[in-house]
């Protein structure tokens, strides 16, 4: 996580947690022993839970699931610019500084949705 998320409300009341993400990534290009690293920074909106907002602090390792979209505007200035969006669906915490186990495994079990129609 970048920054710590923050809750958002909208006129009709409905809640959603914005927070932003960065995934680094490296790779040799072919013919080169000298590794690129990138990383991608990406907006993301979690609307199921505004309570694990307090747990998506700034550092803290999370693994999402969701869909990418892509926002594109041109600023006051005329230039193009674009924006990475993930709408998320799930989130699993990995941790984060200065968090017990015990926080940690709570946040896990509180954004998880209990499934109604088991197997067994």
């Amino acid at each position: 996580m970048t920054a710590d998320a923050k809750v958002s409300i909208l006129k009709d009341d409905r809640k959603v947690v914005n927070f932003s993400i960065a995934i680094n990534d490296s790779y040799k290009p072919k013919g080169s022993e000298v590794t690129m690293k990138v990383t991608t920074f990406f907006n993301c909106s979690y609307w199921k839970n505004p309570g694990i907002a307090e747990y998506l602090k700034k550092g803290t390792l999370v693994e999402l699931s969701g869909r990418i979209s892509v926002n594109a505007w041109t600023n006051a200035e005329g230039q193009a610019r674009a924006s990475l969006n993930f709408h998320v669906n799930s989130i699993k915490l990995h941790g984060k500084a200065g968090a017990t186990v015990k926080e940690t495994i709570l946040a896990v079990v509180e954004t998880n949705n209990p499934i109604d129609d088991l197997p067994f």
